[in-house]
């Protein structure tokens, strides 16, 4: 769980970093102390796999591996003395990037939930935060994607298809069906709606119409041919030489099934939006890479549309932060309120006097049942999604019911407009 032995190289560097480490530090120090923390981490390294406990060679200690996401989490970790000596890596090789992604996916999302559960019954029981007050507010964690056209998409998908049949006829030969490469003319076929896209001539948008109906017609060729390729692994046509590779190629089989049904649903948008134009499809894709991706309005200027996922914060006295939640699939932001209070009252003990959020999480409905759990003051946060600390101004009832009607437009309402890609 901790390092119990230290070296020679780790006493200097605690002597020289002494008075460097960030005021920060001091504070977490005090809370990464606690056992319950540090146990949690442990026991989700030992399930890494059935038999981590007793075989293999000793990995980093569970307080390390804390230690070190967390720095990187804050300050994106630098391979300098003070925040060796924070982490107590020491003296000791510094782990890479990918070795700390491993750990990041091994500790998961359901232990950062419970440590973050023991946080705040330690910012409780300290005194941090009492729970009179409660801010809530929503937000968007953009994935990591290009910006989504329907072009991109289909390109995209046919790249995959392409390399990874490439890959096939690389390890089973040249039994079945012949690969034909496709990707030089998909690219000619994307550059030509791009070309058409940005045109204003007024034979434009016919010459977009045919230039998606070539995209179209040529990327149906490469899912068919994909079909074909895992059709044939399934029935042992095209198959390797050894255990191992007819494993690597069954795992492309697998990656084959995957991508088709993605691609055909990008190409059923595509058709709905270019030929008939309809903008809302049902079941519509902005990744190929991340499927889960929404299209999500929070009513800014600067960026109208957000490819990510809804995130809801909420917070007590202090900006200590008592729950998030990542949705996947938008709710209204009016839905939360009341949900977010039960929350507040089972983290800690009561029901906060004063709740503040902005517009979009005000209904008549809500006021009233806030009331009726005991909440005395509702309040209009002046910056709610920055958590500022000054003190909101008070929420008049008639201005929340014209200013929630707007945001609901803003917020993807049935009055805000949907975006084609």
């Amino acid at each position: 769980m901790r390092r119990t032995q230290l070296s020679f190289g780790d006493g200097l560097i605690a002597e020289e970093v002494s008075d460097l480490r960030e005021s920060w530090m001091t504070h977490a120090d005090q809370v990464l102390a606690d056992e319950q923390i540090v146990a949690a981490v442990y026991e989700a390294l030992m399930k890494r796999h059935p038999k981590s406990r007793s075989r293999g060679r000793p990995g980093a200690p569970a307080e390390v591996v804390l230690r070190l996401l967390i720095l990187k989490h804050i300050r994106n970790w630098r391979a300098n003395l003070v925040y060796r000596d924070f982490t107590r890596v020491g003296a000791a090789k510094t782990p890479d990037a990918k070795t700390m992604g491993r750990w990041g996916v091994a500790v998961g999302p359901d232990v950062v939930k419970q440590i973050h559960e023991r946080l705040v019954r330690l910012a409780r029981d300290k005194g941090a935060t009492e729970g009179r007050r409660m801010r809530v507010d929503t937000t968007v964690v953009e994935t990591n994607i290009h910006y989504p056209t329907d072009s991109s998409l289909l390109g995209d998908g046919v790249r995959v298809l392409i390399r990874t049949m490439k890959r096939i006829t690389t390890i089973a030969g040249a039994a079945g069906a012949r690969l034909r490469d496709r990707s030089r003319t998909v690219k000619l076929r994307v550059l030509d709606v791009a070309r058409a896209a940005r045109s204003k001539a007024k034979q434009s948008r016919e010459k977009l119409t045919q230039a998606y109906g070539k995209l179209l017609n040529s990327t149906s060729r490469v899912v068919g041919q994909a079909k074909r390729f895992s059709k044939e692994i399934a029935a042992g046509v095209r198959r390797a030489s050894s255990t191992r590779k007819q494993l690597v190629l069954e795992n492309l089989g697998q990656e084959l099934d995957a991508m088709v049904p993605l691609i055909k649903q990008v190409m059923k948008q595509t058709r709905a939006r270019i030929f008939r134009g309809d903008t809302r499809a049902e079941g519509k894709i902005f990744s190929l890479f991340e499927p889960s991706t929404e299209i999500i309005r929070k009513g800014k200027a600067g960026k109208p549309n957000e490819f990510g996922k809804m995130v809801k914060l909420q917070e007590a006295e202090n900006q200590i932060v008592i729950d998030y939640e990542v949705y996947a699939q938008r709710p209204h932001d009016s839905e939360l309120l009341i949900a977010a209070i039960e929350t507040h009252q089972a983290m800690l003990g009561r029901v906060p006097r004063l709740v503040a959020a902005d517009a979009a999480f005000y209904s008549a409905k809500n006021e009233a049942a806030a009331k009726a759990k005991g909440v005395m003051r509702k309040q209009k946060a002046s910056n709610a999604s920055a958590f500022p600390t000054a003190r909101p101004r008070a929420l008049n009832a008639g201005a929340s019911r014209r200013s929630a009607g707007s945001a609901t437009a803003r917020n993807g309402g049935p009055d805000a407009r949907d975006a084609s890609v």
